[in-house]
């Protein structure tokens, strides 16, 4: 899954950063309300999630959140602030924010606040995801196959879950780079083949069929 935090603190923003890519979400940072905005308008369908501070320079994030829902862009929005009152939370709602943590908060709670939003009907992930004896399990993070679990990296789970959602089509390689790494990341890296090739060791160790597919020039699809 992939997320943008905008936030003008910019040590708090990397320290997040950090941490949710090392739960294996692809994150890009932004520190002022404007390049967010303006990221989120053009880009909103690369992102499954925005962590979004109130207080911003250039325009705070009430503004940003009401901006990109009057052009009805639905992305679940995770609001940040440093105010307490409930006055302040009512108004972060309103504004069109799906969820609302106050600082400091733990990253632990952070994280199931993010999980939370992601298993909603509009990031279309459901908390089990089955294809025959495979089991994935968004809410532990866990994969099974013939009822033994496969232990995966975090991204190899966030590559498994992409395919998995997308079970019988083709997605391309650029595809899958714009949602599981980061804008800062070499669109030329091999990245994808070298994931997709460990994974599917995992995956089809000691079977015969693999569940994932090679598309020759164009990309990769689960056959579910």
């Amino acid at each position: 899954m992939r997320i943008l935090i905008v936030e003008d603190s910019e040590k708090l923003c990397q320290s997040l950063r950090k941490g949710l890519k090392g739960e294996g979400y692809a994150v890009d940072c932004l520190f002022d309300g404007e390049s967010g905005q303006h990221r989120i308008e053009i880009h909103h369908e690369d992102y499954d999630l925005v962590i979004l501070d109130i207080m911003l320079p250039e325009k705070d994030g009430i503004e940003v959140c009401r901006e990109i829902r009057r052009l009805n862009i639905n992305l679940p929005v995770l609001m940040l602030t440093a105010k307490h009152s409930t006055d302040d939370k009512i108004t972060g709602l309103d504004s069109g924010a799906d969820d609302y943590l106050v600082k400091p908060f733990d990253f632990k709670e952070l994280l199931a606040r993010i999980r939370a939003l992601l298993r909603r009907p509009t990031s279309a992930v459901p908390p089990e995801l089955k294809a025959g004896d495979l089991v994935l399990d968004s809410s532990t993070r866990r994969v099974y196959r013939g009822g033994k679990e496969i232990p995966l990296t975090a991204k190899e789970f966030g590559l498994l879950e992409y395919l998995m959602v997308n079970a019988g089509q083709v997605l391309q390689r650029e595809q899958i780079l714009s949602h599981l790494w980061d804008f800062d990341f070499d669109s030329f890296s091999n990245v994808v083949d070298v994931h997709i090739k460990n994974l599917r060791q995992k995956l089809d160790h000691g079977r015969q069929e693999q569940v994932i597919e090679t598309i020759r020039g164009v990309g990769y699809r689960f056959k579910g």
